[in-house]
């Protein structure tokens, strides 16, 4: 007689209509489900959320999730809906009427998970209400979601993240899990310190993403650069476009809606309804491209984008992986591409001159950037460079730039030498610093009336770099700044010499460059992005019809079509072409709740029969998503002097 399968895997089967657990979740799930602590890291996309969803089934009591994500709380609870898990949140949004019937369930026992943001642990009626429910033995586990958040000088830096490590001294008995998906070693010791959990089990999946492609261009016309890439690679595909300023946000939003493609803007200078308005549009419509800040994208559960791409440069590799990786959440070929140039270097070396912090911050803000500067800059596997930023050691991987299309680098040793020599010069023979646009001006021999006027024709320098071009002139500048051999000083960003300049001046250093590939039209990747591209012929009709399908079910019930099924699934239905219950039961993702809603619309949708939302759902669909939840930080709560704990 086969042994009944232990109660996770029997969770995991029922609930989530998955087989088996991936790469490590098993050793976490279990260690958590037997009361243990737990540090994941894992990518986007590897499965954190079932990581503590499982064990606030099996546990038990209520699992008590800590997220910073209030927008998207009632998404995350109408997805766990669908799946039949019993689960609410308590937030800024919410009525007080609302927030009594939730509390109501809680403590009735009638809850399986329950979202917190952070700055309700700051209320002293949330903190008693948790100690009620822990009387009646009711906290299966904390998660705390998105745990470098309680990074200090993390990009995503909440200070309500600080008191988190009071959980364990208010509630020692409750297993504690934290989760992220990006930390280096520096920062994951940070946060084990922080939220008190150094003693806890510390499982660090791969950082891989292997269906992403990563790629960094030269930047020449970066907005028609990103316009080639979405024509050609991406028509119809949801996409996001981060920019650095929301000036640029607003004008490449515009530039894609004069050029045909679906976009909108998001930043945190647009009124608060706007900004709703859009994201919740951005997770329910296919083929939209959302152009944003940075202040867009934790969090967001979308499977189904296509790209990501950033016309200005990332502050840090931790903060390009992050967002690179929103794309392709559901493992299908997905685009992550970079536009990079001179103006980048020298933007973000003067951000970080004018920051405020000591110098010592300014020093961890630099090393940051220089890692980021050698991932654009590397001539070998863009994938190899990036995991060994999160001490991750792998083999060249065939699906970046550098590797389908491998760089050149060149001795620029002498060119380097006169581009210092002239910076040198107008420093020592004429008390005078200038930018890298006269720079070269006046290396290339070029006679402008700036030039003339400042007598820099006469310049023992002048003309002695003609065997390069204006733009290949900038590449060695903007290599030279990001290998620190040159730096941007002043209020107009002149050029200056370094400690390390003097080296190369001297012939003691080889100075090797990295030759920029000509601007061409973005080569198509290799394999193609469209869900339906490498189905069978038979299949793929199947597939369209089953997409109609759960788009109808969707706009029903209010919900993201991925929170019906992933666009994995239903390849994975089309291709079985299952014609009963049973059969449909056997596909990865369809749990025991999603078949007994959904079975009849599926069934009907791959035999052709019936309308586009036929048999959408035997009983009333959850509850639709509240269009008014925001996407800003709640208000300070109502007691903010008052302690809580109680300490």
């Amino acid at each position: 007689m086969t042994a009944p399968p232990a109660p996770a895997l029997e969770v995991l089967h029922r609930v989530f209509g998955y087989e088996a657990f991936r790469g490590p979740q098993q050793e976490v799930v279990e260690h958590v489900c037997a009361g243990g602590d737990a540090l994941v890291l894992m990518p986007t996309g590897g499965g954190k959320s079932l990581c503590y969803q499982v064990p606030a089934l099996v546990r038990p009591g209520t699992g008590v999730v800590i997220s910073p994500l209030i927008a998207l709380m009632q998404d995350q609870v109408d997805a766990l809906r669908t799946l039949g898990v019993k689960a609410g949140f308590l937030n800024s949004t919410q009525g007080p009427e609302e927030r009594r019937d939730t509390e109501r369930a809680l403590l009735g026992g009638e809850l399986d998970l329950l979202y917190l943001a952070p700055e309700r642990l700051r209320v002293g009626s949330t903190v008693d209400l948790l100690d009620r429910l822990e009387a009646r033995g009711g906290i299966a586990l904390f998660a705390i979601d998105e745990a470098h958040c309680v990074a200090q000088w993390g990009h995503d830096f909440r200070p309500d993240y600080l008191m988190l490590s009071e959980l364990h001294r208010r509630w020692p008995a409750v297993p504690r899990i934290a989760l992220t998906a990006t930390a280096t070693e520096h920062t994951r010791a940070e946060i084990a310190e922080r939220l008190d959990l150094t003693g806890a089990k510390q499982v660090v999946a791969s950082f891989d993403r292997p269906n992403i492609q990563y790629r960094i261009a030269p930047k020449a016309e970066p907005r028609r650069q990103l316009l080639d890439l979405i024509r050609t690679e991406h028509p119809g595909d949801s996409g996001i476009v981060y920019c650095l300023s929301r000036k640029s946000v607003e004008q490449t939003a515009e530039f894609l809606q004069g050029q045909g493609v679906p976009a909108l803007p998001y930043h945190a200078g647009l009124d608060a309804g706007v900004r709703r308005e859009h994201q919740a549009r951005f997770l329910r419509e296919e083929g939209l491209v959302m152009c944003a800040t940075i202040a867009f994208g934790m969090g967001i559960d979308k499977p189904d984008v296509r790209f990501v791409a950033h016309l200005d440069l990332p502050k840090s590799v931790e903060g390009y992986y992050q967002e690179t990786g929103r794309a392709g959440r559901d493992g299908l070929p997905s685009t992550a591409w970079l536009a990079y140039g001179l103006a980048d270097v020298v933007q973000q070396r003067k951000m970080i001159d004018d920051s405020e912090g000591d110098q010592a911050h300014k020093r961890r803000l630099g090393q940051h950037l220089d890692a980021m500067l050698a991932l654009c800059e590397t001539v070998e596997c863009r994938r190899v460079q990036l995991l060994a930023y999160f001490s991750e050691k792998t083999e060249p991987c065939g699906n970046c730039d550098t590797c389908l299309a491998p760089a050149e680098s060149w001795d620029g040793t002498v060119p380097a030498q006169k581009l210092l020599s002239t910076v040198w010069r107008l420093r020592r023979e004429r008390n005078q610093s200038f930018g890298a646009g006269q720079v070269v001006d006046i290396l290339v021999g070029k006679r402008t009336a700036k030039v003339e006027q400042s007598r820099h024709d006469q310049l023992s320098t002048f003309g002695i770099g003609t065997e390069l071009s204006e733009q290949e002139w900038r590449g060695v500048v903007r290599q030279l700044l990001a290998r620190g051999l040159l730096e941007v000083g002043g209020a107009y960003n002149t050029l200056q010499l370094t400690d390390g300049s003097s080296a190369v001046l001297k012939g003691e250093r080889q100075v090797m460059l990295r030759k920029d590939p000509e601007h061409t039209r973005t080569r198509r990747s290799s394999r193609s992005t469209a869900p339906a591209a490498d189905l069978p012929a038979d299949a793929a009709p199947v597939f369209e019809r089953l997409r109609a399908w759960r788009a109808a079910t969707a706009k029903e019930q209010g919900v993201p079509a991925y929170v019906i099924f992933h666009d994995a699934t239903l390849r994975a239905i089309a291709t079985l072409a299952p014609s009963s219950p049973a059969a449909l039961g056997t596909v990865s993702g369809v749990g025991e709740n999603k078949l007994a809603k959904y079975g009849a619309g599926v069934l009907a949708a791959v035999a052709g029969n019936g309308g586009a939302a036929a048999g959408t759902a035997a009983e009333a669909p959850p509850p639709a998503a509240d269009e008014d939840w925001p996407v800003e930080e709640p208000p300070e709560p109502d007691h903010p002097d008052e302690d809580p704990w109680g300490a």
